[in-house]
């Protein structure tokens, strides 16, 4: 019979190890398990294979499917990313903010782990390797709950990470990988706020509530990816319609595809045309507000891929080849849009006016914002921090995309030469 607290005081444990791990022995281990899942590409993919079968039974969604394959890309990208989650700088024991005091004492910031930390998210199995690898950077010990639909490739993951483990005489408990798809696990964890430090949700927006709703643990959550592209009055289209095509087409599924287009007025005669074409070539729908339609039908042009947009369209996550279309009178309607309805996740202006394209980065209260360049690149392999943990949209503690640093936190350091406090 499965006991998840028996996993627990094992990793809460194992996370006192971890807390006294060198830099050198992580930076080992990371290359050593960027290495292991190398050579075992086959094993992994067949593991995988089964999770991919039964989803195709079950109906599940294409890109959905999409999310859940180890493809020898995606496997490419953990390598590389355990490899530069392995070349980082060591959070841990980090002293800042160090200042010497009137009476002579000298007051820091040490950074220190967190200490166990529980991921429950849905169907990447690549989360299992980015969650255990920057997690082990930081020093915490890790707790797994995957998707049922992931459950074969997750577990061939956690045997091997934990074979790794074994190889270094450290304990496999630092990366749990609960062996059960039993969805009454869940419940049980987040009442056990004694073992668990922190919970991260990744996943659908019900998952994340459910979590939030019930968790006796402390929760950093993402709720959605409402992003937006925003064609500014002098947006270059030689700049907007790869931007946007790639911001909503290349992997519509994920959390940073735009899910609404913004286009001032003013460039609705340089823009408009050649991003609509250009999207529809792409297979992606478009429901467009009544504005759109009228600039559309004046030029002639229309598409059984064109339709009219609901008030609910706006404010949507579609996560899949659907886009919301509005032209807006000026920027203050764009940023006003962008407030009514997106998610504190990401934000991308297509401008050539540098004082505007400032003035967004001021504006937008998102934990990423764009100038010039995709929604896509709101994800921590590509921000440089080898791998993410999650998105947070909330600020406390972590706002963005989360990496080894946002998974350790700071005790104040006090070195005195014998002070007593008057």
């Amino acid at each position: 019979m499965f006991e998840l607290r028996h996993h627990l005081i094992a990793a809460k444990q194992a996370s006192r190890r971890a807390a006294t791990l060198d830099a050198n022995l992580k930076h080992q281990v990371l290359l050593a398990l960027a290495d292991a899942i190398d050579a075992r590409r086959a094993s992994l993919q067949a593991a995988n294979a089964e999770d991919l079968a039964a989803a195709e039974r079950a109906g599940l969604a294409a890109p959905l499917r999409d999310r859940l394959a180890l493809t020898d890309k995606t496997l490419t990208a953990m390598v590389e990313g355990l490899r530069e989650i392995a070349a980082q700088p060591d959070p841990v024991g980090e002293i800042a903010e160090l200042r010497r005091r009137p009476n002579g004492l000298l007051v820091g910031r040490m950074r220190i782990p967190l200490g166990v930390v529980a991921i429950i998210y849905e169907s990447r199995p690549n989360v299992t390797v980015d969650a255990a690898a920057l997690c082990l950077k930081a020093s915490n010990a890790v707790v797994l709950r995957g998707g049922s639909e992931a459950f074969h490739s997750n577990q061939a993951l956690g045997q091997l990470m934990g074979a790794v483990l074994e190889s270094f005489g450290l304990p496999p408990a630092l990366v749990t990988v609960i062996p059960t798809p039993d969805r009454a696990v869940v419940a049980e964890l987040l009442a056990c706020d004694d073992l668990v430090d922190l919970v991260i949700p990744r996943g659908g927006k019900e998952l994340i509530r459910f979590v939030a709703g019930h968790s006796r643990i402390p929760v950093i959550k993402h709720y959605e990816g409402v992003c937006h592209t925003y064609l500014d009055a002098s947006a270059d289209p030689a700049i907007a319609v790869p931007v946007v095509v790639n911001a909503k087409a290349q992997r519509p599924a994920t959390c940073n595809a735009t899910e609404t287009l913004l286009i001032h007025a003013a460039a609705v005669e340089t823009c408009l045309l050649p991003t609509v074409q250009a999207l529809v070539a792409a297979g992606v729908e478009l429901r467009v507000c009544e504005r759109t339609q009228q600039a559309l039908r004046e030029r002639g042009y229309a598409s059984d891929r064109i339709v009219a947009a609901q008030p609910t369209d706006f404010g949507c996550e579609f996560l899949d080849n659907i886009l919301a279309v509005k032209i807006v009178d000026d920027y203050a309607a764009a940023v006003a849009h962008i407030q009514t309805y997106g998610s504190q996740h990401t934000e991308a202006i297509i401008t050539r006016d540098h004082a505007t394209a400032m003035r967004f980065l001021r504006d937008i209260d998102s934990s990423t914002v764009v100038v010039n360049a995709s929604t896509r690149f709101a994800d921590g392999q590509q921000l440089g921090l080898g791998a993410e943990i999650g998105i947070s949209t909330t600020k406390l503690h972590a706002f963005g995309p989360m990496g080894a640093r946002e998974l350790t936190t700071q005790k104040f350091v006090v070195l005195g030469e014998g002070q007593t406090r008057t």
